[in-house]
């Protein structure tokens, strides 16, 4: 609706996870960059947690597209509520691979050689694991003993985990300790501070094609962070209902009261 008043390519403020809109503020860099050392260093097992909207899968996304598709074949797993068996076919399909396997064992042994004849290959495997708070003991336990698949110089396998700060809370428990010996990368990933806000907010205007409007307010700005308290996608859906406000106001700038008018509709669709 607003697009074309504000004279922008696309809509700046979709919620949908697009690598090209990542912001990397210091926190996102750092959880970047751990991600990043964790593959190259054939760490075996690492772990990303964060609140829910604060970006954990748009820096996966980001790191997919990172990857050299000539060296690297990767593995998504997004759907956290299966069994060891669907976890494993789950890998498989994801690589590529057909199966008739049905027991887990035949899986495991199936997965084994085709991780072997890929590394054999030149080729290094990784599989990241989405919303793994979420994830059965008897999976982590599989995911674990997955782990153990390795020549004599590496892990057939790097997996990452995603998840809630819950996930964190889970990995604490006693009989997880034997994975959570194994997690030698381990980042938290933090919200946005209100310096990190304005700058993202202005990041997906400039990207959606913004020539100085529309203009968010100072007292605009700071509404945003301290409604959202700086989580990516909260500020996304206020942006989103601020610029509305404004537009049916035939403003090019968003103010205060835009602000207050998009979060109390937020409030009444929430509740």
């Amino acid at each position: 609706m607003y697009q074309l008043f504000y004279g922008l390519r696309e809509m700046p403020f979709h919620i949908t996870p697009n690598p090209r809109f990542l912001f990397l503020s210091s926190t996102h860099q750092e959880a970047l960059q751990h991600l990043r050392y964790g593959i190259q260093e054939k760490k075996g097992f690492i772990a990303l947690s964060g609140e829910v909207g604060c970006g954990k899968t748009t820096l996966c996304r980001k790191l997919m597209e990172e990857l050299d598709a000539g060296n690297y074949d990767t593995a998504l797993i997004v759907n956290p509520r299966i069994s060891e068996t669907q976890l494993l076919k789950g890998i498989l399909t994801e690589l590529g691979e057909s199966t008739k396997a049905r027991s887990k064992n035949d899986l495991v042994n199936e997965l084994n050689i085709t991780l072997l004849k890929r590394i054999e290959a030149g080729r290094e495997i990784v599989l990241i694991v989405d919303e793994a708070q979420n994830l059965s003991f008897e999976v982590l336990e599989q995911l674990r003993l997955l782990s153990n698949l390795e020549t004599d110089e590496q892990k057939l396998l790097q997996i990452i985990l995603m998840g809630q700060p819950e996930l964190k809370e889970m990995l604490m428990q006693e009989r997880l300790r034997q994975l959570r010996q194994r997690i030698l990368v381990f980042y938290e990933l933090r919200k946005l501070n209100a310096s990190d806000t304005r700058d993202y907010i202005q990041h997906r205007l400039n990207l959606s094609g913004a020539n100085g409007k529309p203009r968010f307010t100072p007292r605009a700005l700071k509404k945003i962070h301290r409604s959202t308290r700086g989580t990516p996608r909260l500020i996304n859906n206020l942006c989103d209902k601020a610029m509305l406000a404004a537009f049916i106001r035939q403003s090019e700038e968003v103010n205060w009261w835009d602000v207050q008018k998009a979060a109390r509709d937020i409030s009444r669709i929430e509740n």
